[in-house]
C-alpha cells in the first residue's frame, strides 16, 4: 500500500498492511533536536546541520532519509515551507550544540536564559539555562482583560504568537506550498490548524484563572468562547480555502486531560466546548475533503463518549500512562468509533529507560492490541525527548515495521 491510502484506510477502520507510522507528522510527534544528530549517527546517515522546527518545545525538522529509513507515512503542511537559507539562523542548543532556527522567532540572552519577545517588544517565552524548552512567562489577560481584542492577544501569547514553518507566509504562498508539497509527495500530508478553545483560555487567563472563569463565570466565560468560535472559524475558512484539497488530516488541538483524568467534568465540557468543538470540526470536513483529529493529551477517557458524538475522527497522543488511558479498555470500548493516533510506545518509563529488546517487545504488544480492525496510526506518546537512546528509537520503529 502508498503511504497515503494506509493512513487512509486505518482511519476508516480497515485492515492495512502493516500499521501506518506517524513520525513528525505534526508538532506532538517529532523529536528533540538534541536527540535527533544522535539517531542520525546510530542509523549511518552523514551529519547534516540541525534545524530546529519548532522552537518553544525543541523539535528537529526529521529528513527525508530518515523518513524513508522508518517507512513513515505522513509528513506535515509546514515541510513545503522554509527551503531557503534565508529562511533560517544560526543559534545553539541547550547542549551547546550549533543549529537553525526559523529566521522570525530568533531567541535572545537575557540574564541567565533565552527570551523570545513578540513584536511589541514584550518577552512571552523564556527558557533559562539548563531548561531544554520553553515556558510562557506573559499572560495578555491578567493585566489586562479586553475581549473585543483577542486577536491582538494572541501575539503577545507564546502558544499563539510563535510559528513553526510554514511561519508568516501569505494566503497565495500557503496554497502554492501545499499544492508542491502534494505533488511531490505520496505520504499523508497533515495540516496544523490548532482551533484550540480550553487552551486559548488558559493561554491568555493563565490554567487557573481560566478555570476559575468556567467554574465562578459561567456567562463571562461563554461570551468569551463565543468571540474566539468566531475568530477559529473565520480562520478555518481562510485555512481551508487555501489548503484544503491539499491535506488529508486536519489537527484540532485541546489539552483536555491530566495525569489523573480530565481537567474538566463531562458536563461541564459538554456546556461550554462540545457543541463549538462539533461545529468547527464538522464545518472542517464540510469544507474540504479532511480526517478530523483532536490532539488532546492526558486522561481523557471519560470525555471520549461526547468528543466522538461531536465528529472527531482520531486522538492523539494517547497517554498510555493515564488513568483510564490503557490500550486494551481504549481499544475495546471505544475502537469501532475513533483512531487512536498514538499510544504506541511509552515515552515515559519505556523508551528512555528500557534496553532495546524490552522497547520493541513493548511496542509489538501495543500493535497488537490496537490495530486490530483499523483505526490506528503508530506514534510514540508525544515527542522524543532528548534522553531517548537512539538505539531505542530504532527498536521502536523497526518493531512496527516487522508487525505486519
Amino acid at each position: 500500500m502508498k503511504s497515503r491510502d494506509r493512513v487512509l484506510a486505518a482511519i476508516g477502520h480497515r485492515e492495512t498492511d502493516r500499521a501506518p507510522i506517524d513520525f513528525s507528522g505534526h508538532r506532538s510527534s517529532g523529536i528533540s533536536a538534541i536527540a535527533y544528530p544522535k539517531l542520525r549517527k546510530a542509523l549511518g546517515l552523514p551529519e547534516r546541520s540541525v534545524r530546529v522546527y519548532d522552537i518553544i518545545q525543541q523539535l528537529a525538522v526529521v529528513d527525508e532519509d530518515v523518513m524513508d529509513r522508518f517507512g513513515v507515512d505522513t509528513v506535515e503542511l509546514g515541510r513545503g515551507f522554509s527551503r531557503r537559507e534565508s529562511d533560517w539562523a544560526d543559534w545553539v542548543l541547550p547542549d551547546g550544540s550549533p543549529c537553525l532556527v526559523p529566521a522570525w522567532s530568533v531567541p535572545e540572552r537575557e540574564s541567565g536564559a533565552w527570551v523570545i519577545r513578540s513584536k511589541s517588544g514584550r518577552a512571552i517565552a523564556r527558557m533559562p539555562d539548563g531548561a531544554l524548552y520553553f515556558e510562557q512567562c506573559h499572560f495578555p489577560f491578567i493585566e489586562n482583560e479586553d475581549l473585543d481584542h483577542i486577536p491582538e492577544a494572541f501575539g503577545e501569547s507564546m502558544w499563539t504568537a510563535i510559528a513553526s514553518p510554514p511561519g508568516p507566509v501569505s494566503r497565495e504562498e500557503l496554497a502554492d506550498g501545499a499544492r508542491r508539497l502534494r505533488d511531490g509527495t505520496d505520504r499523508a500530508i497533515i495540516g496544523l490548524f490548532g482551533g484550540n478553545l480550553l487552551e486559548v483560555m488558559q493561554f491568555l487567563y493563565r490554567n487557573d484563572n481560566a478555570l476559575l472563569l468556567l467554574a465562578g463565570e459561567p456567562e463571562k466565560a461563554h461570551r468569551f468562547l463565543d468571540k474566539l468560535f468566531g475568530i477559529h472559524m473565520g480562520n478555518l475558512e481562510r485555512y481551508l480555502a487555501a489548503v484544503g484539497g491539499c491535506i488529508d488530516v486536519i489537527v484540532f488541538g485541546d489539552d483536555l486531560g491530566m495525569q489523573t483524568g480530565p481537567q474538566i467534568s463531562p458536563a461541564m465540557y459538554r456546556e461550554f466546548f462540545k457543541p463549538r468543538h462539533s461545529l468547527l470540526w464538522n464545518a472542517a470536513k464540510r469544507m474540504a475533503n479532511v480526517k478530523v483529529m483532536l490532539h488532546c493529551c492526558g486522561g481523557v477517557r471519560e470525555l471520549l463518549p461526547d468528543l466522538i458524538e461531536a465528529g472527531l475522527d482520531a486522538i492523539n497522543p494517547v497517554q498510555i500512562t493515564c488513568s483510564g488511558m490503557d490500550a486494551e479498555g481504549l481499544k475495546s470500548d471505544f475502537g469501532k468509533d475513533i483512531t487512536f493516533w498514538g499510544g504506541g510506545c511509552d515515552t515515559r518509563n519505556v523508551l528512555p529507560k528500557a534496553a532495546p529488546e524490552e522497547v520493541a517487545r513493548h511496542v509489538r504488544k501495543q500493535v497488537g492490541i490496537l490495530r486490530k480492525g483499523g483505526g490506528f496510526v503508530f506514534q510514540q506518546v508525544h515527542n522524543i525527548l532528548s534522553d531517548a537512546p537512539p538505539e531505542n528509537v530504532i527498536a521502536m520503529f523497526d518493531a512496527v515495521n516487522e508487525s505486519s
